[in-house]
């Protein structure tokens, strides 16, 4: 189910993106932001507002109804937005492939909820969008976010040299994909 949403635990679940979760989203974010610094671009103060939420969200939802993205949230008990998880890139016919970002709010880490929600969203991909790959990257000192990715199956496949700019630096990364289904004909 591609728009359902999906229990992670008893208080927290997955659900589509919504223009609603501007606020949430801020909150969360600027809640997060030094904690995520090491591995975020450098973003403007803008960016940690409601303002700046509904601008980047309204681009996402654009690229979903275009087929390019799928964008989810992490929502508490409340319905807050307490992390993202998005689909990007999309692209069908033979290559049926996908690029996965994702980050949770500093008071949700440690829970295995990232990892919970990241297998939930190859699920998806694989059942609901009919893809076959997801790829992702990490900093080279992200260890918790490739531990998550390894546990949903994912390989390091390679090194991507100055791959983007992060915390005033351009940085290497480690590479991963996960394929999602090995069958010979595209049935999606």
């Amino acid at each position: 189910m591609i728009d359902g949403i999906h229990r992670i635990d008893a208080e927290v679940r997955l659900r589509p993106a919504a223009p609603a979760d501007a606020a949430s989203l801020a909150e969360a974010l600027t809640r997060s932001r030094v904690y995520m610094r090491p591995w975020e671009p450098e973003r403007p103060d803008s960016f940690y507002t409601e303002r700046g939420q509904q601008e980047r969200l309204g681009g996402m939802l654009a690229d979903r109804e275009a087929g390019r993205a799928m964008p989810w949230v992490l929502a508490d008990e409340q319905d807050r937005a307490v992390g993202g998880f998005n689909l990007t890139g999309m692209v069908l016919g033979p290559s049926r492939s996908a690029i996965l970002g994702y980050w949770i709010d500093v008071e949700y880490t440690g829970r295995g909820l990232a990892t919970a929600a990241v297998q939930r969203v190859c699920e998806v991909a694989r059942d609901g969008l009919g893809l076959h790959r997801i790829e992702a990257g990490t900093a080279l000192d992200n260890v918790a976010s490739q531990r998550v990715l390894a546990k949903c199956g994912f390989e390091e496949y390679g090194l991507a040299p100055r791959f983007l700019h992060i915390n005033g630096d351009w940085r290497d990364h480690r590479l991963f994909q996960r394929i999602l289904y090995d069958g010979s004909s595209l049935t999606a």
